[in-house]
């Protein structure tokens, strides 16, 4: 099975998923650092598309200036341009399989996907 997580190292959520995934037998992972690669905005709908949540869901407010730009009011599109502009307002780690995408928080929640 192949595993793509978009990580940040600093995080211990995303280091803790990421520690699950290298764990787990035949789990082929592909890591994207995604403050120095972003995902596309296109990308970026697609992931809380199939992972059921909305972009808003997926903002990250911690550390950011996301609520005082009024995001975690903001339309879908509103909030994908930001994340796609500004991608320390995206929530991490993103896990995708070809079981579905889940935001790993809390980190166990990868295992829904493998």
């Amino acid at each position: 099975m192949k595993a793509t997580i978009w990580h940040n190292p600093k995080c211990g959520t995303s280091r803790n998923t990421l520690a699950i995934l290298e764990a787990r037998d035949g789990v082929e992972v592909s890591v994207v650092e995604y403050l120095k690669e972003p995902p596309s905005r296109e990308k970026l709908a697609q992931l809380y598309r199939d992972a059921g949540i909305s972009p808003r869901e997926g903002l990250r407010l911690r550390g950011t200036d996301a609520a005082e730009r009024g995001l975690t009011e903001a339309s879908d599109d509103e909030v994908l341009d930001a994340m796609a502009a500004e991608p320390k307002l995206i929530e991490r780690p993103l896990v995708e399989t070809a079981k579905g995408v889940r935001l790993c928080r809390p980190k166990e929640k990868v295992e829904e996907i493998l």
